[in-house]
């Protein structure tokens, strides 16, 4: 009975491979912690590889995405000249605008200032020209008591001289004495006294001239007072 049994424990280490209902799952069940950890292995390394790619993408994308958020150097500038350039376009067109209207005003002031020193000129020579022919007028009567005396004989010696030199004076000053016998007769410049008829003329003459008329450069002073001859056709 001993031989027996302890023969079988002898006989059974050859045949541990036989299947059995005992010997079988126990080979998977040993094989089966080494697979899972195989496969726990691969997982760990494949999800740090996801998270170190995740990370290097991340990384790589960084740079891109501050590129793309922050443009070139050039790019902004030019938004910001163009920008600029809109109020300083504005004020420069302000600034044309206010230089043509200056320019205008001054050009109206000119035209203005030369019209107001020609109209000066011109008044200050009409009131010189008045003054002056109020002082001759008022001596007129002194050339016709000349005028008489001289007729009569009677302006001789230092008269005549005194005579002489205030007919210079005057015609400085562009008097003109006219009144002629002999003299067409003239009515803007002639007051005819008497009107006779006579064959000797052929047209209104002056025949005798009772006070000599005077003018101002083209100021007529006086007119002469005469006598006038028409003709017998007439």
């Amino acid at each position: 009975m001993n031989e027996t049994t302890g023969s079988q424990p002898a006989q059974a280490a050859p045949v541990t491979g036989a299947p059995g209902p005992a010997t079988a799952p126990t080979a998977p069940e040993a094989a089966a912690p080494a697979e899972s950890t195989d496969e726990t292995e691969v997982v760990v390394g494949e999800v740090v590889t996801d998270e170190s790619v995740t990370v290097a993408a991340t990384v790589a994308a960084e740079p891109s995405v501050e590129s793309a958020s922050t443009p070139p150097a050039g790019a902004a500038a030019a938004p910001r000249e163009g920008a600029a350039a809109g109020p300083l376009a504005a004020q420069l067109a302000a600034l044309r605008s206010n230089l043509d209207e200056r320019t205008g005003d001054l050009q109206r002031l000119s035209a203005e200032y030369a019209n107001y020193r020609r109209r000066v000129e011109r008044d200050r020579l009409v009131v010189a020209e008045q003054a002056t022919a109020q002082v001759v007028a008022a001596l007129l009567p002194v050339l016709d008591d000349l005028d008489r005396a001289r007729e009569h004989g009677d302006l001789v010696g230092p008269f005549a001289t005194m005579a002489e030199q205030l007919g210079t004076a005057l015609a400085k000053f562009g008097l003109t004495g006219f009144g002629e016998v002999g003299d067409a007769f003239d009515p803007t410049r002639h007051e005819a006294v008497t009107h006779q008829t006579s064959a000797e003329v052929t047209a209104p003459t002056c025949v005798a001239v009772m006070r000599r008329g005077y003018q101002l450069g083209e100021r007529l002073l006086r007119p002469a007072l005469v006598a006038v001859a028409d003709p017998e056709s007439q």
